[in-house]
């Protein structure tokens, strides 16, 4: 673990643009910041500097945060340690700090698909979403305002299946699934509504589109 960022360099993290993260100071200032794991360097001209999903969580919090270890700069975790919710948690926090939570990591999950998918898209999944896909499917969900099962309240469940990228999303009958379905499409995923023969529940199977 590395030390808080400095008094400058933490105002250089509370001026940061809202949405995209965006960084304007010097390049020491700059520097500093990736090197604590709070900034990375875009790779395109004209090569800005952006808060990493740790850097958004330092200028959330009311106190300042101790940085992570710096990670690579090819790959970044988009949601450090963030959760997203994947259904059937014992705990369902909703409050204000949780709705910002979920916007910084997808905020994060976009710059992180804008750096590493080739044409830098960031309508369509990138590699660290194919090697995470219950997380990254979760967060797209959770990120629109789908509520996740809770032990007393209905919602979406994000599971695994046995098919190479592709995780299996339940939801209570109807609207709700078709309401999933409608997010993970507009978030680059591909979905279909099956049966399970057994139970006759109803779930999508939604996995990352590739172009």
């Amino acid at each position: 673990m590395t030390r808080p960022p400095t008094a400058a360099q933490r105002r250089v993290i509370d001026a940061a643009d809202p949405v995209t993260g965006r960084l304007r100071g010097t390049e020491a200032q700059l520097a500093a910041l990736v090197k604590r794991g709070l900034a990375f360097r875009h790779p395109r001209p004209p090569h800005d500097h952006f808060l990493t999903p740790a850097g958004h969580r330092t200028r959330e919090a009311p106190e300042p945060l101790t940085a992570t270890e710096p990670r690579a700069a090819t790959e970044p975790e988009p949601t450090g340690g963030f959760a997203a919710r994947v259904g059937g948690e014992d705990t369902a926090d909703t409050g204000p700090a949780r709705a910002r939570e979920v916007h910084s990591a997808w905020q994060g999950l976009l710059e992180l698909r804008r750096m590493t998918n080739p044409d830098g898209a960031t309508d369509r999944p990138c590699g660290w979403e194919r090697a995470h896909l219950v997380r990254a499917a979760a967060l797209a969900l959770e990120a629109a305002g789908h509520p996740p099962e809770g032990p007393d309240t209905p919602g979406y469940r994000v599971r695994a299946t046995p098919q190479p990228e592709a995780v299996a999303v339940y939801a209570p009958a109807g609207e709700p699934l078709r309401a999933c379905a409608a997010t993970l499409e507009r978030a680059g995923w591909q979905t279909g509504e099956y049966t399970e023969p057994r139970s006759r529940t109803r779930y999508l199977l939604a996995s990352p589109r590739r172009a």
